[in-house]
């Protein structure tokens, strides 16, 4: 039953439409409307229209999916599950807290110094009501030091359980693969641990590097396992705790002996199989080709070709050897577009190199030279040191002394025949999946794209934005790279979802869309008291309608 009342605020009448219910057997006020004053009510009776005096438009639709997949998952629960809540003197929960830094990460991914002045601009305020102080720095920063290694790894272990049953997702293809990522560590500083001078792959060797190991579903593409090692350490070194964590993290949840776990070579060893085989898991790697000389030089009749039109212009041949000690089966690829890569490759090195040698012969024949012999064929060494062109270079060095030192080189061709017919173009997997057809066990390689990609997300200036990274203690950055990695699962997991409702968007073009979605602050004349505000979405596309409805944001959108 509605009903209108009024009120006496500072001397002046104000109206409003109030709606009583029963609840419980009990008359209940369930909502109340603000109206005005009686002049407003009789301006708005006479058709008067009264007109906003100013607006602001505010970012919605991306961070509301967001935080609607990490309260799906259940992040701040967890958290503050295992962490037992907040502080006494912290206005939010460590799960909240959690919670913000991932679904900045996702959505515009910023410093904590400048969190507050993002959120600003953002539907938050309405999201997670939270007092201003909580936003600052300091705050976040504090809630950051409550995680240690052994929290966020009993944290991700509930997450990624969560996330397999929540998102009905499979487990049973698994992808591996490690990179690093730069930091702006001081080279004197001694107290970072994690830091270290590495192999950098994004080439800056001049910065320190932590190493970052990350495991996949090939379903989706779903981080399920990661952990951060000091970026000086291999690859190969590192196997041994990514794998165990994901034996922790699926302990219970599925049967070890339907997950199979990809690779690349970098990681072979014996130690490596042998621990996938006592931990139940199957295998699809790779093995660097000059350790199997004899399987390349196979001749092509043997190979078989495929239909499959994911695996055009692929063909194999496959048998069984021992590998790293284990009796493994064999499977040796050729694909014509990856041989056609290599040699492209090949001869922009083979070209870079004997320009190098030919420079290096004018300097020696016009006899201007002053190193020693010793020098100058460390000097050729250097420059035939990459891979394959000692294969084809024929380089003669003559004379003793520097004023007699002569250089000539030419390519052998036959060589060179020989290295795009016997190893150009060819892949060697191994794998102790006997029952898969061989097109299975190349698709399941080839999965490797799936982390990679991964990889360059997580590098994303837009989204996630691993790097670059101001923080200067391993426990900060373990945190740093732990939300990272959480952010780069909310993405996936939104692509995922929208791809079974059949949009084919990549995580970016989905963030971008339902970043379009914004929500609108009206402000109206002030008729006494504070200044009316009615917030309003704006108007959506078909495309962002179908998202609106996939991810459930009208339980985010503002009340009308």
């Amino acid at each position: 039953m509605a009903s209108i009342i009024s009120k006496k605020v500072n001397g002046g009448t104000y109206y409003y439409l109030r709606e009583m219910a029963r609840v419980g057997g009990k008359p209940k006020m369930v909502s109340e409307r603000y109206l005005g004053k009686a002049e407003d009510i009789e301006a708005a009776m006479s058709g008067a229209q009264v007109l906003p005096e100013r607006t602001r438009h505010l970012a919605f639709g991306d961070l509301a999916a967001a935080i609607s997949v990490l309260r799906r998952i259940g992040l701040a629960e967890v958290v503050d599950q295992v962490l037992c809540g907040r502080r006494g003197d912290a206005a939010a929960s460590l799960g909240t807290y959690l919670e913000l830094l991932v679904a900045n990460r996702v959505v515009a991914p910023c410093s904590k110094l400048a969190f507050g002045d993002w959120w600003q601009t953002t539907a938050g305020d309405r999201l997670v009501k939270l007092p201003p102080a909580a936003l600052d720095h300091r705050r976040l920063w504090d809630a950051m030091d409550a995680f240690d290694d052994a929290a966020l790894q009993e944290i991700e272990r509930q997450i990624v359980r969560r996330v397999l049953s929540e998102f009905e997702i499979s487990a049973e293809g698994l992808v591996l693969d490690m990179t690093n990522v730069s930091t702006y560590i001081d080279s004197g500083n001694e107290r970072n641990t994690v830091a270290r001078r590495g192999h950098a792959k994004n080439k800056r060797h001049d910065l320190r590097v932590v190493g970052l190991s990350l495991v996949v579903t090939r379903d989706g593409a779903i981080p399920i396992a990661s952990h951060t090692y000091p970026g000086n350490r291999p690859d190969v070194t590192q196997f041994k705790t990514a794998i165990e964590t994901l034996s922790s993290h699926l302990a219970g949840v599925t049967e070890k002996e339907a997950l199979t776990v990809v690779f690349d070579a970098g990681m072979d060893s014996f130690e490596n199989l042998e621990l996938l085989a006592n931990l139940g898991f199957h295998l699809v790697a790779s093995v660097p080709p000059h350790q199997h000389l004899d399987l390349l030089k196979v001749p092509a009749n043997d190979y078989v070709a495929f239909d499959a039109t994911s695996l055009s212009g692929v063909r194999a041949f496959e048998t069984e050897q021992e590998v790293l000690g284990r009796a493994l089966r064999v499977v040796v690829t050729h694909s014509e577009e990856f041989h056609q890569k290599q040699s492209r490759g090949f001869a922009q090195t083979l070209a870079k190199a004997t320009r190098q040698l030919a420079d290096l012969a004018r300097r020696l024949n016009g006899g201007k030279a002053r190193k020693p012999r010793r020098a100058v064929e460390a000097e050729i060494a250097e420059i035939c040191r990459p891979r394959w062109l000692a294969r084809v270079l024929r380089v003669d060095l003559t004379g003793e002394r520097p004023a007699d030192l002569s250089l000539s080189f030419a390519i052998d061709q036959a060589a060179l025949d020989a290295l795009e017919e016997e190893v150009f173009g060819k892949r060697i997997l191994i794998t102790d999946r006997r029952e898969w057809e061989i097109a299975e066990v190349i698709v399941a390689y080839r999965s490797q794209w799936q982390v990679e990609h991964g990889f360059r997300q997580l590098k994303d200036p837009d989204h996630v934005a691993v790097q670059p990274m101001f923080h200067w203690t391993d426990q900060k950055i373990t945190v740093h790279l732990f939300c990272c990695v959480l952010a780069l699962g909310v993405m996936r997991l939104l692509a995922r979802e929208a791809r079974r409702a059949g949009l084919e968007l990549s995580p970016g073009e989905v963030l971008r869309e339902l970043g379009r979605i914004e929500e609108t602050v009206l402000v109206y004349p002030s008729t006494g008291g504070r200044p009316r505000a009615r917030r309003v979405l704006t108007e959506r596309s078909p495309l962002q309608e179908q998202l609106f409805s996939l991810f459930g944001l009208e339980l985010f959108a503002p009340p009308t």
